[in-house]
């Protein structure tokens, strides 16, 4: 499963499923294409992939600011002359419940989960659609299948994006691009770590016990599910929805006495 020749865009590159995504296509011959908020993780990214010999570009930027990710898009087409991968993966996470929420607060987490999305999506069809190949993949999370409270505007952004992904792979698909969704349940990375406590700790340990795999993810776990769907080996599959969360979501949860 290479992508060498290819082309491949990643959102939300600079740390965490993002980071492991690039990690393994650069490894995988394909010329990344990154942009991320933080600049100095980013760089430190990039230079670290060209150190083994991989073809990188980056640009710094929110993904929330649709110009500037639509500019970058261009401008990477531009230098490349193709695009062949796109990864939906920035996100963004507001933790309120419903009746504590702004509007405002809400319809963050809809600009770059699902907006961001829409806009990269867009400008990925043009590309792909007279070649005739292309693979898009965005990142969700089980919080767009299954409720969590506090995560209302997060799980209502996930779950457009899983439709709006079904809905990319029926309208593309007679120009054989193809778009499916990845749905990550508790990663290890560094925003969990922070937003969990840590994988360590004890709520950590209490959420990796409720897992039936008994532990965390890893990005690189995500990472490799990523590249079977960039590569030629996917090439049936679109439309798909694939959770990879260690079968939590497989689970009914039944209140104890």
């Amino acid at each position: 499963m290479n992508l060498q020749n290819k082309v491949a865009l990643i959102t939300g590159a600079s740390a965490g499923i993002g980071a492991a995504i690039a990690e393994r296509f650069a490894r995988e011959g394909a010329h990344v294409a990154l942009c991320a908020r933080r600049p100095a993780p980013l760089e430190e990214l990039a230079s670290r992939l060209r150190e083994f010999g991989a073809e990188v570009t980056s640009e710094a930027l929110d993904v929330a600011d649709h110009f500037h990710l639509a500019r970058f898009m261009q401008e990477v087409a531009a230098r490349c002359g193709r695009l062949d991968v796109l990864v939906n993966n920035a996100p963004s996470v507001t933790y309120a419940s419903i009746a504590d929420m702004e509007l405002e607060a809400f319809r963050a987490d809809f600009r770059v989960n699902v907006d961001a999305a829409y806009v990269a999506t867009r400008a990925a069809l043009a590309l792909m659609r007279p070649r005739r190949s292309g693979s898009i993949i965005n990142i969700a999370s089980v919080n767009g299948l299954l409720a969590l409270s506090g995560l209302s505007a997060y799980g209502a952004a996930k779950a457009a994006l899983i439709h709006f992904t079904r809905q990319t792979a029926v309208e593309a698909g007679p120009d054989n691009v193809r778009a499916n969704v990845i749905c990550p349940g508790v990663i290890n990375t560094a925003a969990t770590v922070a937003g969990f406590a840590g994988p360590t700790a004890e709520w950590g340990r209490r959420i990796a016990a409720a897992v039936p795999l008994r532990r965390f993810g890893e990005p690189a776990e995500v990472a490799a599910l990523a590249l079977f769907l960039g590569s030629d080996e996917s090439a049936y599959v679109t439309g798909s929805v694939i959770t990879i969360d260690g079968g939590k979501s497989a689970e009914l949860q039944v209140p104890g006495p």
